[in-house]
């Protein structure tokens, strides 16, 4: 068989257009796999500041709540010593747990 430059030229144009195919198909699928990664990029930073506005927001009612408890723990801790007064006062004057109303408005009487 005898070697034909034509048909050797046309076998290498052949290769060299399947190569170029190739390369550019592999570019673009390179392409489009960098796009999903960028664009699921974008969205993780999305959700990634949505998550800590929301801890920012849980964090912010966290401290509402404990100023909250503590100034009721004051309010609490100040009818205590209110409670103790006006009891002391009472025992002073002859009040004592466990008498019935009824007693004390029988003096009324």
């Amino acid at each position: 068989m005898k070697h034909d430059p034509e048909v050797s030229r046309e076998m290498e144009q052949s290769s060299t257009n399947m190569l170029e195919d190739e390369l550019r198909l592999s570019e673009e699928e390179a392409q489009k796999k960098q796009q999903r990664a960028d664009l699921a990029l974008l969205e993780a930073k999305r959700r990634t500041s949505q998550y800590q506005k929301e801890a920012e927001k849980c964090n912010y009612g966290m401290d509402s709540c404990e100023e909250a408890r503590e100034k009721a723990e004051d309010v609490v801790e100040e009818q205590r010593k209110l409670t103790a007064i006006w009891e002391l006062r009472a025992r002073e004057r002859g009040w004592r747990e466990g008498i019935k109303r009824s007693h004390a408005n029988q003096n009324l009487e």
